[in-house]
């Protein structure tokens, strides 16, 4: 069988009018701001004329913690809304928009995978509607008005030392990290150490996520800390009076972007904050528009459970007030066997020992879900045709140890037709009541709250503080912000600190470097480890493969 890549299947795809999905949707085309024939906006309006419309089931898509070998959560998004759709049910998808830097990066793509696709792929992964240049403008316009409020005389008495707004870019650039600029005499500003994030952890990527309304939004906005004055008093985006100029910029950015999967089922894309430095979640305005729209709604967070399923469900379903049906636990034999010890060329072959090794880290994720956060949970197995007999075998054993179900998943082959086994477990689950609960409550201090995350999420044996962040932390609490939740900047491929620590690692301390209030977004953001804010691009990076040809048509995107 010849091999496809996932830009070739997507090419090949006919794709159906966008009007059609709304149809399919229940969108008006009243509220339908078409960009072009594959891709439209969604008016939030839509949202006040479905007001008394009950709430479909929300099902939550997470994974193990990342390997090289790859886990396929957003394939299985994918695939388990078409096989939800092949079993008659009225579904949409809800997806995080991918960023430029890990497109041109590690990465390659982020709009699913083989037959489990949402399109058109090469817009989702590339331009889009532009709203991560929304968000950027945004965020840069905010950077500007500050440097210039402290140029035309400083009113407000700004510390230029004391800065916390950083600009912004959407791509990994390593060299903006740490800049100085306002070089070249009074005319040209005051010099001062700046530095860039990548877009998507802009304190405004987050606000766009979180926010309920337009209004809601400049509220949210006005709340951002950009700095402190001389005598340590905070600066928001609210006294450089930034708030409706930053509004004007977002209006359409706020608005749902629709698109479909490769079965020509609706889907929204929206916002796209990462979970390994910020809250990993789609927007709370496409989660509650799928919702008034679909019986059941098929969403995901970013990398593994103890960081976008943890973000999710203390951060978005708090400010959001919704709670899961089910969870769904996304693995391959093949990273599990990779958190066994097992190099990346060797697992092809069958080693049911170190299948034995890596399963602890898919158990610990199945326990939080499931004793942590009191929520039903099915592991979804990412076949690929090296997995054998004996070693999907022992995998749903110990699954089965701890009351949770284990469907293969076929959607990156087949499609939805691969997904309609796990759907009908989804289906199963969604009808059992279920005691959701969270991680931590909001009255614990700021330290509570890190040791709750750390020793019930992470296995952790406790929490340690440099003492620049212990200052912070009492700074923070001395502000008010103490009794909000934390959203923890860590590595992606270890329950712990450590990127090197694989499977379910005990024994450690988590350490915490820098703590940094998101007022605005609603969170504390507690960096650990050397997880940067500005990620760097490899040293083959995927752009190499990337090119177009004459006629239009991108190749190499995955």
């Amino acid at each position: 069988m010849e091999f496809k890549s996932d830009i070739q299947i997507a090419q090949e795809t006919e794709a159906f009018h966008i009007n059609e999905i709304a149809k399919t949707a229940g969108v008006d085309e009243r509220f339908l701001e078409l960009y072009g024939n594959y891709k439209a906006k969604v008016d939030y309006n839509i949202l006040h004329e479905k007001a008394d419309t009950p709430d479909g089931k929300l099902i939550l898509v997470t994974a193990i913690s990342p390997t090289p070998a790859g886990e396929g959560k957003t394939t299985t998004t994918v695939g388990l809304a078409d096989g939800l759709k092949k079993i008659n049910k009225n579904v949409m998808v809800a997806l995080r928009e991918p960023s430029l830097g890990p497109v041109f990066g590690v990465k390659g793509g982020a709009a699913g995978g083989g037959y489990a696709q949402v399109v058109p792929m090469e817009d989702i992964n590339l331009h889009f509607t532009g709203d991560m240049h929304a968000i950027g403008a945004a965020n840069n316009l905010l950077a500007a008005l500050l440097d210039n409020h402290i140029q035309q005389g400083n009113q407000l008495n700004i510390d230029a030392r004391k800065i916390t707004w950083k600009r912004c870019v959407d791509m990994n650039d390593r060299q903006l990290r740490f800049v100085v600029d306002g070089l070249g005499g009074k005319p040209n500003g005051s010099p001062r150490e700046d530095g860039f994030d990548i877009t998507v952890a802009s304190e405004i990527m987050a606000i766009l996520c979180m926010a309920k309304d337009i209004e809601d939004l400049k509220e949210r906005v006005k709340k951002i800390i950009v700095g402190y004055t001389f005598d340590d008093k905070p600066v928001t985006a609210g006294d450089l009076k930034a708030q409706g100029a930053i509004a004007a910029l977002l209006k359409d950015a706020l608005k749902p972007n629709l698109v479909q999967t490769l079965e020509h089922n609706p889907a929204f894309i929206h916002g796209g904050p990462f979970a390994n430095i910020a809250h990993g979640c789609n927007s709370i305005m496409a989660t509650r528009m799928a919702l008034k729209l679909a019986d059941y709604v098929v969403t995901e967070a970013g990398f593994g459970a103890d960081l976008g399923a943890e973000k999710f469900l203390d951060i978005k379903c708090r400010a959001a007030n919704i709670k899961p049906s089910a969870v769904v636990i996304v693995a391959t034999v093949r990273a599990l066997k990779h958190h066994g010890g097992v190099a990346k060329a060797d697992l092809n072959n069958e080693n049911l020992e170190a299948l034995e090794k890596g399963l602890p880290n898919l158990l610990q994720h199945v326990e939080n879900i499931t004793k942590v956060f009191k929520l039903p949970a099915v592991v979804a197995i990412n076949a690929f045709p090296t997995d054998t007999a004996e070693e999907l075998a022992l995998v749903e054993k110990k699954c089965r140890e701890l009351g949770v179900k284990v469907a293969l998943s076929e959607v990156w082959a087949k499609g939805g037709e691969g997904g309609k086994a796990l759907a009908e477990e989804v289906v199963k689950l969604c009808e059992q009541p279920n005691d959701f609960s969270h991680c931590y409550s909001l009255d614990m201090s700021i330290e509570e709250k890190l040791h709750a995350i750390a020793t019930k999420i992470y296995r952790a044996e406790g929490v340690a503080f440099t003492p620049n962040a212990k200052k912070q932390m009492t700074q923070l609490e001395e502000l008010g912000f103490g009794n909000i939740p934390i959203c923890v900047a860590k590595t992606q491929y270890s329950f712990s600190d450590d990127p090197k620590l694989l499977g379910a690692p005990k024994g450690f301390i988590l350490t915490v470097r820098n703590l940094k209030v998101s007022a605005g977004a609603g969170f504390i953001v507690a960096l650990t480890g050397d997880i940067m804010t500005m990620p760097g691009l490899p040293k083959v990076p995927a752009a190499e493969k990337i090119d177009v040809d004459n006629s239009g048509k991108i190749s190499g995107l995955f």
